[in-house]
C-alpha cells in the first residue's frame, strides 16, 4: 500500500497553495510594420517581421 495523507487538507490550505497557479496573459506589443498585436520578442505572424526586419515569408490565405 502506498503513502496516504495523515489528515484532511482544509479548503483554505488547499486554496492558499493554489493561489500561485493562475496562468498569466502573454505580453502583447504593437508591430512596427503592420500595426497588429503580437507576443513580445517573437516574430509577427501577420507580416513576418521582427524588430523592423523581414525574417520569414508569410503566405496569404
Amino acid at each position: 500500500m502506498g503513502p496516504l495523507p495523515k489528515r484532511k487538507v482544509s479548503k483554505s490550505r488547499r486554496n492558499r497553495r493554489r493561489a500561485h497557479d493562475a496562468l498569466t496573459l502573454n505580453h502583447l506589443v504593437i508591430c512596427e510594420s503592420c500595426g497588429e498585436y503580437h507576443i513580445a520578442h517573437r516574430v509577427c505572424v501577420k507580416c513576418g517581421t521582427y524588430r523592423g526586419e523581414t525574417v520569414m515569408e508569410v503566405k496569404e490565405d
